[in-house]
């Protein structure tokens, strides 16, 4: 186990055991957003899907990771990029989906705009999803 990883499960409170370690290890390899059939396929030989969708729970109950919007209907999760300086970091930034690869990637550094929606309308959460080749199939 890595110190990183185990200091980051720390960070946010979590107990470090095998799958957190693991699942966490896998998005921090990758670096991409992932499906539950993908820890699943990447972590099978050690932990049920149970498991790992209770994983996923945890981490997104402690801000770990968030959903990801996709144009496949499938939920995929990415970790969070919190500031080092401050606890607050924020969800609503832009995804990129690679029409070649297909991965899905955070793009933190562009911040989705402020929107002023009709009296009665409540925004909940906001995403944007940008399709189009990235810079590993350019």
């Amino acid at each position: 186990m890595s110190a990183t990883t185990a200091q980051i499960l720390k960070n946010h409170q979590l107990r470090v055991t095998s799958c957190r370690r693991d699942v966490l290890e896998t998005f921090l390899d990758k670096n991409i957003a992932l499906s539950h059939s993908d820890l699943e396929e990447e972590l099978k030989e050690n932990f049920d899907r149970v498991t790992i969708y209770r994983t996923l729970k945890t981490f997104l109950d402690s801000d770990l990771i968030h959903k990801v919007l996709d144009d496949t209907g499938v939920t995929k999760y990415a970790l969070c990029h919190h500031d080092v300086l401050e606890d607050h970091h924020d969800h609503e930034h832009v995804h990129f989906k690679c029409d070649v690869c297909g991965e899905t990637q955070c793009i933190a550094e562009i911040a989705l705009p402020a929107l002023s929606l009709p009296a009665g309308y409540v925004v909940k959460e906001k995403s944007l999803l940008v399709q189009g080749i990235c810079s590993k199939c350019s």
